[in-house]
């Protein structure tokens, strides 16, 4: 690949000081996968470049991860460090920003007990909530981004060698995130504006509900009366902008708890905790899940589901059109960052707080009486197909057709 380290380094900039935008004299938290150490050494230079005070990095081992999965005595999945949770919420506290490298192989704990893997998720949700609520009602900045490990580039290429399948992901990667580009910034700016037009016509029209419909979707989905939709990026506490996600494609916002009705299909893998779920139908009634089927990962879609209370209802209604640049790969990433971002989506468990007007100032009381919903988990699966159609209702019960075919229809 030529010029494979200046694009790193690019890549790196543009995480740094778009996905985050550092600020002088800044903490940066990194947690990154050992497999993806000279990205995250990139990360590191690039912000201390850019004028961080200093740059932790939190590694994860998912082989070690695996080993105690499979050998650690069942009470350990239900303990989480508090050291570990208090250091998350003491730098939250002291405005350092958080850049997580998401790269997991989608299919590594396939041989773990699923309910290890619940319990071990729950109880660092548990453990680790107040840290969660910086990062939810964006008091903080935060961003996700990807780059290619061995395992995963063979799960998405698996028809070639390993060293082509990462050289292959590598490229799309560097495509997908537009530091392919001469100036991946301003190409980033433009395309923050285009995801601006889409979320302040949704924001004028303040639809009451929408009406997914698709040959193997039909379901309805009640909007909270003062809600409000996001895409691109977002202010935080300080009043700097970031962007959380790169890749992102997607409008955003949180739907009434009580107000979604009807049945819903996956229309690609979600990849959680190590294992695949696929081809999975969700019932809802009263915005509850009340049935669900799948095809693969049945018993980790249930566990999943039984997290608590709040994991069986909506925390999330995302817009992504399907004539877009990761779905016009044509390829399946088995990784949400990239496959939600291909996709229309909606997500379990917890809603953001910044989707309503002065959610971030409301008590957990007040926000779940507004009609947001709460939960330790929140977790993106994808339904978007190119025969969606999404109607927009008003109260004065117009409809309009905010998708048509599988893309916008405005």
């Amino acid at each position: 690949m030529n010029n494979f380290q200046e694009t790193l380094m690019k890549y790196a900039d543009l995480a740094v000081c778009v996905g985050i935008n550092i600020q002088k004299n800044q903490t940066l938290v990194v947690n990154s996968p050992i497999e993806c150490a000279e990205f995250a050494r990139a990360i590191s230079e690039s912000a201390y470049k850019h004028g961080a005070r200093n740059v932790i990095i939190k590694w994860n081992d998912e082989k070690a991860s695996l080993i105690k999965f499979l050998n650690a005595p069942e009470e350990v999945f239900n303990e989480f460090s508090k050291f570990e949770a208090d250091e998350l919420e003491d730098l939250a506290k002291n405005n350092a920003a958080f850049l997580s490298i998401y790269a997991q192989d989608p299919e590594i704990l396939k041989p773990v007990d699923p309910s290890r893997i619940a319990s071990a998720s729950k109880a660092r949700s548990l453990a680790t909530k107040a840290f969660r609520e910086y990062t939810m009602s964006s008091t903080v900045a935060w961003n996700v981004v990807s780059v290619p490990t061995e395992a995963w580039a063979k799960k998405v290429f698996p028809e070639v060698s390993p060293k082509e399948a990462v050289e292959k992901l590598w490229e799309a990667i560097f495509k997908i995130v537009r530091v392919d580009k001469n100036n991946p910034v301003a190409a980033w700016n433009e395309h923050l504006k285009t995801l601006e037009k889409s979320t302040a016509f949704l924001n004028e029209k303040k639809f009451k509900k929408l009406h997914y419909k698709s040959s193997i979707t039909n379901l309805t989905v009640e909007l909270p009366e003062n809600h409000i939709w996001s895409g691109g990026g977002e202010y935080n506490g300080k009043n700097t902008f970031f962007v959380a996600n790169m890749p992102t494609e997607e409008v955003f916002t949180l739907p009434l708890k009580t107000g979604v009705n009807g049945t819903v299909t996956s229309t690609k893998p979600l990849n959680y905790g190590g294992n695949l779920i696929n081809d999975f139908t969700l019932t809802f009634k009263d915005g509850k899940v009340v049935d669900f089927t799948a095809k693969e990962g049945y018993e980790t879609l249930k566990k999943l589901l039984d997290t608590d209370e709040g994991a069986r209802y909506l925390g999330e209604v995302a817009l992504v059109p399907f004539d877009s640049p990761i779905s016009n790969s044509n390829t399946v990433f088995y990784n949400t960052l990239f496959d939600e971002n291909a996709s229309c989506h909606l997500a379990f468990g917890n809603g953001y707080p910044t989707c309503l007007e002065n959610g971030t100032e409301m008590s957990e009381e007040e926000f779940k009486n507004a009609g947001g919903n709460t939960s330790l988990t929140h977790v993106d699966f994808m339904i978007g197909s190119s025969d969606l159609d999404i109607i927009g209702i008003t109260k004065e019960d117009e409809e309009f057709y905010i998708f048509k075919n599988g893309n916008w229809a405005f």
